[in-house]
């Protein structure tokens, strides 16, 4: 668990955050350097202003959280998100249309993303809780065709959460060629340790501050 900390992206994304809930957010990433803090697009701005001059980035979530709107509106919301200072981007993909194994569909709309990133960090979200193994390892093909940077397991607004067994399968998929990253109920130490030891390289959390020991679970939404 060295340097866990900077395996975490400090969450956010319930839609009763307000502007203070966000500055809070972000002196607590400040004070545990936490890799980044994971934000909804309309707090984006407030977060880069908090985290200035300090090694925070800020992610931010397109598509989110049913990954059902038009391709061309994800790439258009990355590239908003960027302008307006995202460092990573977090992609639900359209999750109808893998079901329907329409692979090209969802490669194309993932590498769309990845262009409009204009080579800021792109984790695609597959929603593993939705999916069966076989769909899972189609989802993770088509994140390292488009030259996606990570695959995501879950929004944590789904059925379910990150599992040692989704997690498993898809860095066995990806190889080294993307990481993983875990997300969706892991709300103490031992989950998050069982999920780096089955590949994750990255957290998805809210009870961040709970996790490295240094607080109770926080108001950080549904992760």
């Amino acid at each position: 668990m060295k340097n866990l900390n900077q395996m975490i992206d400090h969450t956010l994304l319930k839609p009763i955050a307000t502007r203070a809930d966000i500055r809070k957010l972000c002196a607590e990433a400040k004070t545990h350097k936490f890799k980044t803090v994971c934000v909804q697009p309309c707090h984006i701005k407030n977060s880069v202003t908090e985290l200035e001059g300090s090694d925070v980035g800020v992610c931010t979530v397109i598509g989110f959280p049913l990954g059902a709107t038009l391709s061309n509106v994800k790439s258009f919301e990355a590239r908003l998100a960027v302008d307006a200072g995202a460092t990573e981007i977090d992609m639900v993909i359209n999750i109808g249309a893998l079901k329907d194994r329409n692979t090209k569909f969802i490669t194309n709309e993932i590498a769309s993303v990845v262009e409009a990133a204009a080579g800021r960090t792109v984790k695609v979200i597959i929603e593993s809780s939705l999916l069966s193994d076989d769909e899972i390892k189609m989802a993770c093909k088509c994140a390292k065709e488009a030259r996606a940077h990570f695959v995501k397991t879950s929004t944590g607004f789904a059925e379910g959460g990150a599992t040692v067994h989704a997690v498993k399968l898809m860095k066995e998929t990806v190889g080294d060629a993307l990481e993983v990253k875990a997300s969706g109920g892991i709300r103490d130490e031992q989950t998050a340790r069982d999920m780096i030891e089955a590949g994750a390289s990255r957290l998805g959390v809210s009870a961040s501050l709970k996790i490295i020991g240094a607080g109770p679970d926080q108001i950080a939404g549904n992760y």
